[in-house]
């Protein structure tokens, strides 16, 4: 449905906004479940969310397939998988395949980017309003944005002086290839775009010049083809491993540990270590003890066999030391690692270059290329922008949502962000935050994470119509109680001694604080169930 300017608001039960797994989870529940009128509001020009938005080179997913999907049945039970790890392409076809399963697109209005939003205590319903000039009024709101719908692009002089192509990672074009055959190219950034990106260009650029400013400890992919075969024998077991996914930390099939670093011998240690860098994936962050996360000298012993294997294969002293220090940088695992193929292998080659910005940072663009702080300009002819997010909060904040006295959800988290369960706002009736802030969103597979919320919602609000209520925002007292949970649990980690954007240090002038659940989606879904039990403490009701 194409999003066209309208003479009456459009009466819905429930509007959402976003097509990416979090929106089409909650359009499943509310429209076939609870037969409710539900529409979603979508920015782009399809479904699909990230996987719509971000088609840079090697875009793709960094949980194994079948469990980063839909855990519904009717989807995943005809549908098979050519990869271990799917990329940005088999996601977008996969998407089409979900909408022939659930019949999405029906119920989407396309480039509709929401530009204000306010709830109004009266009538109980909420008012949303797209810069395309749809106007939609519901009793619920849902921004099912994800966490990363704004970038960041540093504010460097110069930036539209450069006589180059340059895009960023999240606005990558979709009408053309980005050709960087006999082009020297540079990419700014090491996360996980920038690792992905690197991974390509390095095989076709004649130069290519990466500019880090921290190392990324990333681990081993361990990619794989899947054959016919391979994949019914996936379908077969999908059930099963969803259901194992819903019972981790971590929303992931992987053996949770049991022990602490100190119940094992330092031959043990040495063995589990192996086989889980061996084993790939996130199976080494997942970690073969409890503690990886939680004491210093057993997450010391894993950042040590890491540059251990890594530091084997990079062949330059001088980038080995920059690309896997004998330091650590930060613990490990305090940052997302990303997933990597060929990363490293890519640094050996004499056409490859590593650029330090901790010692030299990037001052401006000329119209030849990029100059740091050392007067050195490093001459390129297309550059990547993989400078990451405003994490989460910045997505929300540019939506104009206001709460029931005006005043916006920006200005409302100026001094810190507080929610309840990260899901919902005080002041902010009636709204559902999936896969957002104050939640395990970064450190769940996303799906299964995502599931658990959308049952919520579907639950919250079936309740809500059965017993004709009219609207329940969260009250101060149990948002400041997971606030002091958050803090509790993120205390008792490294998490807080490293900067991230976990906690929003990657934005100049951002409040740094923490800003997602460190208990696990297990905890987690616990804690949606103590709630809900106890609604009429958690909730200030209003009555139909």
């Amino acid at each position: 449905m194409s999003s066209t300017p309208q003479s009456q608001p459009l009466e819905l039960d429930a509007v959402i906004a976003g097509a990416g797994f979090s929106g089409i989870y909650i359009l499943h529940r509310l429209r076939d479940e609870l037969n409710l009128n539900v529409k979603i509001l979508e920015a782009g020009s399809d479904i699909g969310g990230t996987w719509y938005w971000n088609t840079y080179p090697g875009a793709r997913v960094d949980c194994p397939a079948p469990i980063y999907a839909f855990g519904i049945e009717e989807v995943w039970k005809n549908w098979s998988w050519s990869e271990l790890y799917p990329d940005q392409k088999e996601l977008g076809a996969y998407f089409r395949h979900v909408d022939e399963v659930l019949s999405v697109r029906k119920d989407c209005i396309f480039d509709a980017r929401i530009t204000a939003a306010q709830f109004h205590p009266g009538e109980g319903k909420w008012t949303v309003q797209t810069e395309s000039g749809v106007t939609v009024v519901a009793k619920h709101f849902i921004p099912a944005i994800g966490f990363t719908a704004k970038q960041y692009v540093p504010d460097w002089k110069g930036l539209g002086d450069f006589k180059g192509t340059i895009h960023h990672t999240s606005l990558w074009p979709k009408d053309y290839a980005v050709d960087v055959r006999g082009k020297r190219v540079a990419v700014i950034g090491t996360g996980s775009t920038g690792l992905q990106i690197t991974q390509e260009w390095a095989k076709e650029a004649a130069e290519t010049f990466v500019f880090q400013r921290t190392p990324n400890l990333a681990l081993p992919m361990d990619q794989k083809n899947l054959d016919e075969r391979s994949a019914e024998q996936m379908r077969n077991e999908t059930a099963d491993l969803f259901d194992r996914c819903r019972k981790n930390v971590g929303g992931m099939p992987y053996e949770a540990p049991t022990k602490t670093f100190a119940e094992f011998s330092s031959d043990e240690i040495a063995q589990i270590l192996e086989e889980l860098y061996n084993g790939g994936g996130f199976r080494y962050w997942a970690g073969g003890y409890t503690d990886l996360l939680l004491n210093p000298e057993a997450n010391r012993a894993a950042y040590d066999y890491w540059a251990k294997r890594t530091r084997s294969r990079i062949h330059d002293p001088v980038k080995r030391d920059l690309l896997a220090p004998r330091e650590p940088p930060h613990a490990f695992g305090t940052k997302r690692p990303s997933l990597e193929q060929d990363y490293y292998e890519q640094f050996n080659k004499s056409n490859v270059h590593l650029v330090n910005t901790k010692a030299h940072p990037i001052v401006q663009l000329t119209p030849q290329g990029i100059m740091t702080d050392d007067g050195q300009v490093y001459e390129v002819d297309i550059i990547a922008l993989a400078t990451g997010f405003d994490a989460t909060t910045g997505g929300l904040a540019k939506m104009g949502i206001q709460d029931v006295n005006g005043v916006e959800l920006s200005e409302r988290w100026r001094d810190g962000v507080l929610t309840f369960q990260g899901l919902m706002v005080p002041g902010f009736p009636n709204m559902f935050m999936p896969y957002s802030v104050h939640a395990p969103t970064p450190f769940s597979n996303g799906p299964v994470g995502i599931e658990f919320q959308a049952d919520f919602i579907r639950d919250i609000v079936k309740k809500m119509e059965e017993e004709k209520i009219k609207s329940i925002d969260p009250s101060l007292e149990v948002a400041q109680a997971w606030k002091a949970e958050i803090e509790f649990i993120a205390n008792m980690t490294l998490f807080p001694k490293t900067k991230s954007w976990y906690m929003g240090a990657n934005i100049p002038g951002k409040k740094v604080e923490l800003l997602y659940y460190f208990g696990g989606i297990h905890r987690y879904r616990e804690k949606f169930a103590e709630a809900f039990d106890k609604f009429s403490e958690t909730f200030v009701v209003c009555q139909a």
